[in-house]
């Protein structure tokens, strides 16, 4: 399990229905750059801050990408993307075919500088989304200001605390004290 920071990097999605538009909202909420080529898309993928290409997919698409995420109905057309991105070692989601994934897109929820992410590694989106609403239902504002805290004080705990493991003990101490 990893976390991918995607602020203001190019992300291509192929296709424009219904799904992609779930895939196009989460990736922008993350500051990606978002790319989305399909013949057609629907108003509202319109409507979000992408740049349509307004045509078939073409594997020249891929260029200068950092993710791709192939988000058609069409198997053949998703395999085609899968395959390309992995001849270029691209980050590669397919939606609803994990086995042709190189990266999950897990589900997640957002308060300020968390992030919750659940995932079922690829074997029940529903599950996921389940589940991150029970946990996501645990954290609140109050928990925001506090990661908002601890991050001021990293600085300073590089050249106060000598090592890693000091610093970590403080930051410990820290959140038990402000979280009992």
């Amino acid at each position: 399990m990893a976390c991918l920071d995607l602020e203001r990097r190019s992300v291509l999605v192929v296709g424009g229905g219904r799904i992609a538009k779930e895939k196009v909202a989460g990736l922008l909420e993350c500051g990606a750059d978002v790319t989305v080529v399909a013949p057609r898309i629907r108003d509202d993928v319109r409507a979000l801050p992408v740049t349509w290409l307004p045509r078939a997919y073409e594997e020249a698409d891929l260029d200068r990408r950092y993710l791709v995420v192939a988000a058609t109905e069409i198997e053949s057309l998703n395999a085609d993307v899968a395959r390309d991105a992995a001849a270029r070692s691209l980050l590669c989601n397919v939606v609803d075919d994990p086995e042709k994934c190189t990266v999950i897109l897990p589900a997640v929820h957002r308060q300020g500088p968390i992030a919750i992410a659940v995932s079922t590694g690829g074997a029940s989106p529903a599950l996921a989304k389940w589940l991150r609403d029970r946990i996501a239902a645990q954290i609140g504002p109050t928990h925001a200001d506090l990661a908002r805290q601890l991050r001021a004080l990293r600085p300073w705990a590089k050249v106060s605390l000598p090592t890693y493991d000091d610093r970590k003990a403080y930051f410990e101490r820290l959140v038990e004290r402000a979280l009992s």
